[in-house]
């Protein structure tokens, strides 16, 4: 499995890296990273978009789901037929999410094992980012940039809706719950990583900002699934 991870993730993901520090980046390592998860970001842009998409009608569907297990409480086969119809009424996938996560694991697992193992060496002689910061080093203020950008991506990924609605929905809860419980925990995670690690959080969040807001602008007929039908 080690071989595996190495051959196929690894080795691309470092190899691309070094091309781009010596050559695009000009040997500052910080526009390196930014060029590097900026690519793999338009790399992996389908998968990202349907996931996200698929996340966002997850939320505004989920008056209507929580309507469903209560009508169907005692009807467990029935509610998941419920469940399943109204899923793929609107062609999204329940497991997206987890989807998202087995994509962005690998290749985070693999960038921190490079900025583990290589900063400081002859492949990255410097780890600076445009000559101030040093990215092998902690850094707050990476830290507290990354949780905010977090903080925001989460927070326009949320439906509008009533705070009474709020209230009845757990999950709806939940999801406000999260908004600020991830990114304290990203903060506190990063404050003991290099900076590097940092800095390829913030990008993807960024570009995760952007997509959400694309999403958002193109979905507009999903307000109205605020509001679960009588039926």
């Amino acid at each position: 499995m080690a071989g595996f991870f190495n051959t196929i993730i690894y080795q691309p993901i470092l190899a691309l890296l070094v091309w781009i520090y010596q050559t695009v980046a000009f040997h500052d390592l910080g526009i390196a990273i930014v060029v590097l998860t900026v690519l793999v970001r338009v790399v992996l842009f389908p998968v990202f978009n349907k996931g996200s998409r698929d996340q966002t009608i997850m939320q505004h569907l989920q008056p209507h789901v929580k309507k469903i297990q209560l009508d169907h409480k005692d009807e467990k086969e029935i509610q998941a037929k419920k469940l399943m119809e109204l899923y793929s009424r609107h062609k999204v996938n329940p497991l997206s999410g987890f989807l998202l996560l087995i994509v962005q694991l690998p290749v985070f697992i693999a960038l921190f094992e490079i900025f583990r193992k290589e900063l400081g060496g002859a492949m990255f002689a410097s780890q600076m980012f445009l000559g101030f910061m040093n990215l092998g080093e902690k850094s707050i203020v990476i830290a507290i940039i990354a949780a905010l950008a977090q903080y925001i991506q989460g927070k326009i990924s949320l439906p509008k809706t009533q705070p009474s609605m709020d209230s009845k929905n757990p999950l709806a809860s939940m999801g406000k719950t999260m908004v600020y419980i991830g990114p304290a925990l990203t903060f506190g995670i990063l404050m003991g990583l290099p900076a590097a690690i940092g800095l390829y959080w913030i990008v993807s969040s960024l570009f995760s900002i952007a997509q959400q807001m694309y999403i958002n602008k193109k979905m507009p007929a999903f307000e109205d699934l605020e509001k679960p039908s009588k039926s």
